[in-house]
């Protein structure tokens, strides 16, 4: 980017480090936000500022706030005994948007990170009854699932994980093999 300005293709570079955004897709946005909205660029920026100086994970949860315990943690109408584990705090947003989940969450980044007895805790104080798994399908997720079934075991719980097979509108032909098999193992009636 030698025909550039400096400033310019540092604003490229750091556009295309964000996920999904490509080399074209860095350059419309960083024209944009230099010459065509200044405002919002400042926005942006400003936004982006806070959120990387109040934003942190929830102590419960390890979902994302602004404070030491997130809304859903502290929300008493939440306590329906569902305790959804997720890979990370994103799939929170997720869920959330769906409209269709009530309980409480905890994330689990991954079993060398897993802080068990703090899912113990959470298992006690909400009354789970149940956990429900919200993880991509892998041998992996697999794996994850029956080492908290084991470690979980003595507190009584129902274990379920997330229907998973063929998404809506997508070919069968644009299908991977594993979602083709598990969406035939876990059919129903109609």
């Amino acid at each position: 980017m030698k025909s550039y300005p400096e400033s310019f293709a540092k604003l490229v570079e750091s556009l295309e480090r964000i996920p999904s955004v490509g080399r074209k897709s860095a350059m419309r946005l960083a024209y944009f936000l230099a010459f065509e909205d200044k405002f919002s660029a400042l926005q942006v920026a400003h936004n982006i500022e806070c959120c990387v100086q109040e934003l942190r994970t929830c102590e419960e949860c390890g979902g994302i706030t602004n404070q030491a315990v997130c809304e859903i943690c502290l929300d008493a109408t939440r306590n329906n005994g569902e305790l959804c584990i997720v890979a990370n705090p994103r799939e929170i947003f997720l869920l959330e948007e769906s409209g269709e989940f009530f309980g409480k969450y905890f994330v689990l980044d991954s079993l060398d990170k897993l802080n068990l007895e703090q899912l113990e805790r959470s298992v006690t104080k909400f009354g789970i009854t149940e956990i429900i798994f919200a993880f991509s399908p892998s041998l992996g997720s697999d794996s994850i699932m029956l080492y908290l079934e084991d470690k979980l075991e003595n507190f009584g719980l129902r274990f379920t994980k997330i229907a998973q097979g063929i998404p809506t509108g997508v070919s069968l032909e644009n299908v991977d093999q594993l979602s083709i098999i598990r969406a035939l193992q876990s059919r129903v009636k109609i």
